[in-house]
């Protein structure tokens, strides 16, 4: 951002071609130091995020899929330096937010916004609702008149009055506190928001009523949205295309309708199982795909393809070479070395391995 630019100008980037990711993250790891002993020395490394590549295009909603502790919330918070990532790189147009220096992060995070998982949490309680809402502004430098006039029309834009902003945090219910931090996420009219499981810790009705509210404001501000969520039900109706994480790594990666009719990857046709389905004689007659085991520890991950110890079609390849993310047709990219083809399910391979079926019916 020059001298000349302000917070709501059109930011670091120049007129985006559409086919052209407004994101690119490259071989982003992060990776947390165990340390033990007197003298707190490293004695190994969680590993959060391990190689993660994608691609986040503009007016695009990426969803991150992943059983919990997988590295979702850690990859998005890597994305905007909340957490320093270990090594890559997040190409914002043409500038890595991995080495800007602290000033120059500043402002980049004028375009790159974050909602948080529990609201309240994330909302300074000692502040009013005008404040939090604010400050935002009040660090970029947008005068005070303005700011404040801004605050109103945010505040009435996610569904609040412009007289809640004399209250404070504890005064709201969760869907209403996750609506102030739609709102301050929004107040420096961003390009990306990295949105952490924001409905994960409300109610149903609510959850429709933010989805909604965030589905119209992004059609609004053209916004480019990575909705990271454990609801693959929720995912589905919210984004574009989906990215699937285990343990640190994506294993598959594809356009929503082709990844949730035909899941190339035994870990997602796993994930998807568990999806309950409304139609009660539907969801009694069919095949839930249960794996064995226990997600390993991130500390020490398996050698070779990191599912492969819950994996039920694993092969002696899988437990010695890294799978690479390797596209499959239209996009759709799976990490297996052995993937499944269009319309294959689990049982039909391990019919045809002759091994026993990690699959249960409910009927």
């Amino acid at each position: 951002m020059t001298a000349a630019t302000t917070p709501f100008d059109s930011g670091a980037l120049s007129e985006t071609d559409a086919g052209e990711p407004l994101l690119r993250i490259r071989d982003l790891v992060k990776e947390f130091p165990i340390r033990a002993g007197v003298f707190r020395r490293q004695v190994g490394a969680v590993k959060a995020v391990s190689g993660v590549s994608l691609d986040l295009y503009p007016h695009e909603t990426l969803g991150i899929v992943g059983e919990s502790g997988c590295g979702k919330s850690t990859l998005g918070r890597s994305l905007l330096r909340l957490v320093e990532p270990t090594s890559g790189s997040v190409l914002f147009g043409s500038e890595d937010v991995t080495t800007a220096s602290k000033g120059r992060l500043r402002e980049l995070r004028s375009d790159l916004q974050m909602v948080f998982q529990d609201p309240y949490a994330s909302l300074n309680p000692r502040l009013p609702i005008r404040d939090i809402i604010g400050e935002p502004m009040v660090i970029h430098g947008v005068p005070k008149a303005e700011a404040r006039e801004r605050v109103g029309e945010l505040l009435k834009r996610v569904g609040l009055l412009p007289e809640h902003g004399n209250r404070y945090p504890h005064e709201f219910s969760g869907g209403q506190r996750q609506r102030v931090g739609i709102a301050r996420s929004l107040a420096l009219r961003p390009k990306v928001i990295i949105l952490d499981e924001p409905v994960s810790a409300l109610d149903v009705s609510i959850q429709a009523q933010v989805l909604n509210l965030l589905d119209e404001i992004q059609d609004e501000h053209n916004l480019s949205f990575m909705f990271i969520a454990h609801d693959l039900s929720v995912v589905r109706h919210t984004s574009d295309r989906v990215a699937v994480m285990y343990l640190g790594r994506i294993v598959e990666v594809a356009d929503k309708d082709a990844l949730y009719e035909n899941p190339a990857h035994p870990y997602t046709q796993s994930l998807l199982s568990a999806v309950p389905v409304a139609d009660p004689r539907r969801e009694r007659s069919r095949q839930r795909i249960i794996l064995q085991g226990d997600v390993p520890s991130p500390a020490n991950p398996p050698s070779g393809c990191r599912f492969h110890s819950r994996c039920p079609v694993v092969q002696d390849k899988c437990r010695t070479d890294v799978p690479e993310l390797a596209d499959i047709g239209v996009g759709h990219q799976v990490s297996c070395h052995f993937p499944l083809q269009t319309g294959e399910t689990l049982l039909h391979r391990l019919n045809e391995l002759g091994r026993k079926a990690f699959i249960s019916s409910k009927s």
